[in-house]
């Protein structure tokens, strides 16, 4: 049922702790590169049979839980024995129902051995199991810790994010990890702060500005994220936050393509005053390149050649694409775009070779780029 008791993979000197360290040291305030890929078990994990996942959905986390409950069940057991325990086994990387009763049957002994898989765990899958353990049975002493292995954010950010939401002072620790994770783990940490928008002050204002980030997995929370922090009342009045504004542009381009992912803009309640505002908005604090790109995205996203599954019928927005075409044709806000793209804007580029039609050709004009040859 499980590999040679306390063993660790061969050749795996460094702790993913301790890898996860090293890299945060390089890139303290942002994500780690490629999200800390490769990590130090990829060549050895390559080497042997993956764990066959189970048959049943009921028996995921059942053998992991066994082993657990072997292990609690003699208090005199070092915790060291489980290195490598798990190395036949198929571990769940999101919060299991098997794994915290095990947890919550194991009490301190569960915090102990989940501290040490995590901290010296040169495998995947014990440092897997042992912020299992912590995510039910952590204090507020394993924060550091948590913040530290969550930096590993697509293999450990469930977990870790379980970990911290259910901490009285987890908030602030999760928006310390939510600056400095990608992709999948983002998706949690974001979640989690959804949930836990009313818990620290400085959670509703990170929602409003920054948690939309570019990547396409950011369907998955957009629409959340505009329910939590009310977008219609936060865009309401005159004089909005400039970086509110931004921020909303981007959350409703994202909401215009993320069907199957979480709620659209067809399904988000109130869209027509939202869209409403956020025109008026971006009309009165003028062009920027960032607002121009957002401005002809969510052009881009409302039309025919919209993604039906999330806008619905095109022509139920028409009037809200007018009216971005509108501010694209000004001529300041043309000059903004060709000089962004003179500059080198990377992100300018791709939009004038994707624009469709004449929708940025008072822009672009003759500098739009040739199209690329593979």
């Amino acid at each position: 049922m499980s590999g040679t008791p306390g063993t660790k993979p061969p050749g795996a000197g460094t702790s993913l702790f301790e890898h996860a360290l090293r890299l945060h040291g390089a890139t303290p305030d942002a994500p780690l590169p490629r999200n800390g890929e490769p990590y130090p078990d990829d060549a050895y994990r390559r080497g042997r049979p993956a764990a066959e996942h189970p048959c049943h959905r009921d028996r995921i986390g059942a053998e992991v839980a066994a082993v657990l409950d072997e292990h609690f069940a003699d208090p005199g057991t070092d915790p060291g024995v489980l290195f490598g325990r798990f190395q036949d086994i198929h571990v769940p990387i999101h919060p299991n129902p098997r794994m915290a009763g095990a947890a919550a049957r194991g009490g301190d002994r569960a915090r102990e051995a989940g501290r040490r898989l995590v901290v010296h765990g040169t495998d995947r899958d014990d440092v897997a199991v042992g912020l299992a353990l912590l995510a039910e049975v952590c204090t507020e002493d394993d924060i550091p810790l948590l913040r530290t292995i969550g930096l590993l954010s697509c293999s450990f950010g469930a977990l870790a994010a379980h970990a911290l939401e259910r901490l009285p002072g987890g908030a602030g620790p999760l928006l310390w990890l939510a600056d400095r994770v990608a992709g999948w783990g983002r998706v949690y940490v974001v979640e989690s702060l959804c949930r836990l928008a009313d818990a620290h002050p400085d959670v509703r204002p990170w929602l409003l500005r920054t948690a939309v980030d570019g990547d396409f997995l950011n369907g998955c929370f957009a629409g959340a994220v505009a329910e939590t922090v009310d977008l219609r009342r936060a865009l309401a009045g005159t004089a909005a936050d400039p970086g509110i504004v931004d921020h909303a542009g981007e959350l409703l381009h994202v909401l215009t393509g993320c069907q199957g992912m979480g709620i659209t803009l067809a399904d988000l309640p109130h869209a027509e005053d939202v869209l409403a505002a956020y025109l008026g908005h971006v009309g009165r604090l003028g062009p920027s390149p960032r607002r121009y790109r957002a401005v002809a995205h969510l052009a881009l996203g409302l039309g025919e050649g919209g993604d039906v599954g999330s806008i619905g019928p095109a022509r139920r927005w028409r009037t809200f694409r007018d009216g971005c075409r509108a501010l694209l044709d000004r001529e300041e806000w043309c000059a903004t775009a060709r000089g962004a793209l003179a500059a080198g804007d990377e992100d300018m580029a791709r939009l004038a070779e994707r624009s469709a039609g004449d929708l940025c050709s008072r822009a672009f004009g003759d500098a739009r780029p040739s199209p690329r040859h593979g």
